[in-house]
């Protein structure tokens, strides 16, 4: 018990003293700045509250990130690669296709309501102006999705790029209809409006 004890006083220590291992410390602060986000409107998302919650100075973040902007820069990109890591998920679960296009549809509307917060900071950090030359932010793999998917549901449109703005425009719409409580939540509805669009043409 003593040896126990003893291994989890060291790790305290060690997160007191900043000793992080290279990439942890970014990881520990995202996953404390996602906690928060999901708290609720009222948490302080500052470079100081984030460094008390993984036991370092703030300024042991500043490695990471240079100020609060970066920061939450790096939840957005965070909150849009679990979007698509969603989305990929019930593409693969529905099979592809047709069906996997209308399932990738579904899991973004959910999303936006099962993490309301983190889909709003996604949505309204603008990244790209941000972004290093050659980089993108996490949101490549849903648009990847969606651009393929397109192609499967709306074979032969002409412009395959405003097909998927269109059907993106469709499913981001109906999200924050529910977000501000113009309509109810209700995954049925949910499942039949993007499948007006998302479920292709016969």
């Amino acid at each position: 018990m003593a040896d126990k004890d003893n291994s989890v006083n060291n790790k305290s220590r060690e997160r007191a003293s900043g000793s992080y291992h290279h990439g942890d410390l970014r990881a520990a602060v995202i996953a404390a700045g996602l906690s928060r986000v999901a708290a609720g409107d009222g948490a302080e998302l500052g470079l100081r509250a984030l460094a008390r919650d993984v036991g370092v100075s703030a300024t042991a973040l500043y490695r990471h990130f240079p100020d609060k902007e970066a920061l939450l820069d790096a939840l957005a990109d965070e909150g849009l690669r679990r979007l698509g890591a969603l989305q990929a998920q019930a593409w693969l679960k529905a099979g592809g296709g047709r069906a996997g296009f209308r399932a990738t549809g579904i899991a973004y509307v959910r999303f936006a309501h099962d993490q309301p917060a983190l889909f709003r900071l996604s949505f309204t950090r603008q990244m790209p102006e941000r972004c290093p030359d050659g980089e993108s932010d996490g949101s490549d793999v849903a648009y990847n999705l969606l651009r393929a998917g397109v192609g499967d549901a709306l074979p032969g449109v002409e412009n395959p790029d405003r097909a998927a703005l269109h059907a993106w425009a469709l499913v981001h719409g109906l999200a924050m209809l529910i977000l501000d409580r113009r309509i109810d939540w209700d995954e049925a509805m949910v499942e039949e409006v993007v499948g007006m669009t998302f479920g292709g043409i016969d």
